[in-house]
């Protein structure tokens, strides 16, 4: 028997393409729908042109038949819009004129006559009031990733013999069949796969005391060349850091894009900001023209144009994160560094005002070609994989393209750990010759005692 899917409005939102996608089956799309993507087509944004997009793709589809009857797709199912079932009982306390109910409805009732359904969305609400109703449910992902702890961290530990660390240290490399990986379980080592640009924290297997941190080049295992930098005064306090900094101090000619994962206090955007300020300010080069930071959760539609003043004025209060973090990199001095409020205001505002530093909304990116910046996506864990393709597409020559996020701390509706942009540019870009990438760990987190406790804890 061929299965029905029932598509939510929300499914069609995130991927226009959905409807056809549902290979050998039966895509039904309850009219409700239609009338909810309506409310979105004259929305400026990322929802307004996925909501125009299936209206396209719809109307093409409308053209080779009725859509009420049904129509072929080529890849062998059959997509039609429901109309009826306004008669079948759902629970009376349930309100029939809320699209979610109507949608269960509609299931109901093509269950009752026999179709194996399924009612795809990415509400968990309507997918648990799907369930009381003894209607199967499940999740619509159009890109995604492995579950969170078999996702690619850029890193691992590998181990060999003293003298070949010795080696390491006096060549400064060694070829990558001398290192093994250990498997707990097993209590065995084997030969590793690694990808290119893969660091590693090198081990003794005969000496726990001996290691050398290294990173894979492709063809042989080679040292760090920038992990003791120190940029503005900011010294890396682990291995992590560490390979944030050859991450960051790479050129862009070399690695354009740069991804860092990790929990709440890892220093993540602390540190882009300021190897980017470094690069500008201390070496004096021309290598990068400005920093431009921008962060995915600032509104994107009409309410930031309801917002009072310049583009800057409306977005600055999503950019507090940033002037948190260029509060600590323009003075390192803890103890100096509040005595003069406005001092320190001024300072960082001048390094808005000469257009060191700019910030924008992600969706602002869009059609653009950004040459010989420094370009931090803060945040990136709330992007859509679709988004951070269009980002990335806009990196121009000479531009080095940083994303950083942490994957627990989600805040858009219809991403988790599995869809989200972030997790999907690193597992995609693994092994890229042009991508260097790690994933911060829970110990690493330096910014207090309290957020490492609680990074364990919560």
């Amino acid at each position: 028997m061929k299965k029905t899917y029932v598509l939510d409005t929300n499914v069609i939102l995130y991927s226009p393409r959905s409807i056809l996608c549902f290979d050998d089956g039966n895509v039904v799309i309850p009219e409700v729908v239609l009338e909810e993507l309506d409310t979105f087509k004259k929305n400026k944004g990322e929802l307004g042109a996925n909501a125009r997009l299936a209206a396209r793709l719809m109307d093409d589809l409308r053209k080779k038949g009725k859509l009420n009857k049904g129509v072929q797709l080529q890849n062998g199912s059959m997509l039609r819009v429901e109309m009826n079932h306004y008669d079948t009982e759902i629970p009376p306390y349930w309100d029939k004129t809320k699209p979610d109910n109507r949608i269960i409805q509609v299931c109901k009732a093509l269950k009752a006559r026999g179709e194996d359904v399924y009612l795809i969305t990415k509400d968990i609400f309507e997918r648990i009031k799907a369930d009381t109703m003894d209607i199967k449910v499940d999740d619509y992902y159009e890109k995604v990733v492995p579950e969170y702890d078999d996702q690619y961290t850029g890193r691992a530990d590998v181990y060999t013999f003293s003298e070949k660390i010795d080696e390491f240290y006096k060549n400064k490399s060694i070829d990558i069949n001398e290192v093994n990986i250990y498997n707990q379980d097993t209590q065995e080592y084997s030969n590793p796969k690694l990808y290119t640009n893969q660091f590693l924290i090198i081990h003794s297997s005969d000496n726990p005391r001996k290691t050398a941190l290294g990173r894979v080049d492709g063809e042989k295992i080679v040292s760090l060349l920038y992990k003791d930098m120190i940029p503005l005064g900011i010294s890396p306090r682990n291995v992590g850091q560490r390979f944030i900094m050859e991450s960051l101090f790479t050129s862009a000619s070399k690695a354009p894009l740069a991804i860092i994962k990790g929990p709440a206090g890892t220093a993540k955007t602390l540190y882009s900001l300021a190897v980017g300020l470094h690069k500008i300010l201390e070496e004096g080069s021309s290598e990068y023209r400005r920093i431009l930071v921008c962060r995915p959760n600032v509104c994107m539609d009409e309410e930031i144009g309801y917002l009072p003043g310049t583009e800057q004025e409306k977005i600055a209060p999503y950019m507090r994160p940033i002037f948190d973090n260029l509060e600590i990199l323009i003075d390192s001095d803890e103890k100096e560094r509040y005595k003069n409020e406005k001092e320190l205001n001024d300072k960082i505002r001048e390094l808005f005002d000469r257009r060191i530093i700019t910030t924008e909304a992600v969706g602002f990116l869009r059609g653009r070609s950004i040459v010989k910046n420094w370009v931090i996506i803060d945040e990136a864990q709330n992007l859509s994989p679709k988004q951070v393709k269009a980002i990335i597409t806009r990196v121009g020559e000479g531009t080095k393209l940083v994303l950083v996020g942490d994957p627990e701390q989600i805040d858009q509706p219809f991403l988790d750990y599995r869809s989200n942009g972030l997790c999907y540019a690193s597992e995609r870009m693994k092994g890229s010759k042009l991508c260097y990438q790690v994933t911060l760990k829970y110990d690493e987190c330096e910014r207090s005692a309290l957020a490492y406790d609680a990074s364990k804890r919560l």
